[in-house]
C-alpha cells in the first residue's frame, strides 16, 4: 500500500462507461485539473453485494457533490462490456442501472496499482510462469484530489468494509474549508462549525469555547 496524500495523483488514461451507458476509449482525470476536485473511488467487482450499495448512495449524493465542485469517478478492474451489462440491470436485480458519473475499466490492472490498492501482485512460478499472488481486484480505495491535482485524502478498505458516503462529504466541505478560509478542521468538525486557525492562540481560542 502506497500513500499518495500530498503527493500528485497518478495520471492514467483507460477506457470508462460515461452518463450511464456511453463507453469512451480515452478517459483520464486530467480533464479536471484547475477546474474540479474529484473524489476517485476503487470497488472491487461487478456483479457483487457490497459493491452496489456503495455505487447507489455515491448517486444519491451525487448532487452535493457536485454543487461543491467535484467529480464523481468510479474505478474497478472489469471490462467496460462488464460495467456496461451492470449498468442495464435494475437495482432490484442487483445492477446499477441509474448510475450516472464515470465508471474505470482498469482491466490491465495499471490504475489500481499506481494508486496502491490492488489485491495482489504478479510472480514467477519456479518454471518462470507469471502468476498471481493475490485476487487482482482492488480493495475499496477512496481519493480525494484538489484542483491542482494533488491527493489530499485516502482511505483504503477490505472488501468486507463499505464506505461511509457523508463522511466522503465531509472530508470535501473540510478541505475545502481549509482552502477558502486557511482554517483547519478539528475532530468531527461539520460544515458550519467553528475551524481554528492554525496558531497557538488560535488553538486556545477555540479550546476555550469548546
Amino acid at each position: 500500500m502506497s500513500v499518495l496524500v500530498g503527493k500528485k495523483a497518478p495520471s492514467f488514461t483507460a477506457p470508462a462507461v460515461v452518463n450511464g451507458g456511453e463507453v469512451v476509449e480515452n478517459f483520464s482525470l486530467d480533464q479536471y485539473v484547475g477546474k474540479n476536485h474529484v473524489l476517485l473511488f476503487f470497488y472491487p467487482k461487478d456483479f457483487t453485494f457490497v459493491c452496489p450499495t456503495e455505487l447507489h448512495a455515491f448517486q444519491a449524493k451525487l448532487n452535493e457533490f457536485e454543487t461543491k465542485g467535484v467529480k464523481v469517478v468510479a474505478c474497478s478492474t472489469d471490462t467496460e462490456e462488464s460495467h456496461w451489462g451492470w449498468l442495464q440491470m435494475t437495482k432490484a436485480q442487483g445492477g446499477i442501472q441509474g448510475i450516472t458519473y464515470p465508471i474505470i475499466a482498469d482491466t490491465d490492472k495499471t490504475v489500481s496499482a499506481n494508486y496502491g490498492v490492488l489485491a495482489g501482485d504478479y510472480d514467477l512460478d519456479e518454471e518462470g510462469n507469471l502468476i498471481a499472488t493475490g485476487p487482482m481486484i482492488a480493495y475499496r480505495g477512496l481519493f480525494l484530489i484538489d484542483k491542482e491535482g494533488t491527493v489530499q485524502h485516502q482511505i483504503v478498505n477490505n472488501f468486507p468494509l463499505g464506505r461511509n458516503v457523508d463522511e466522503a462529504l465531509r472530508m470535501v466541505d473540510a478541505l475545502q474549508h481549509f482552502e477558502e478560509n486557511g482554517e483547519v478542521c478539528p475532530a468531527n468538525w461539520q460544515q458550519g462549525e467553528q475551524a481554528m486557525n492554525a496558531t497557538h492562540d488560535g488553538v486556545a481560542d477555540y479550546l476555550a469555547v469548546n
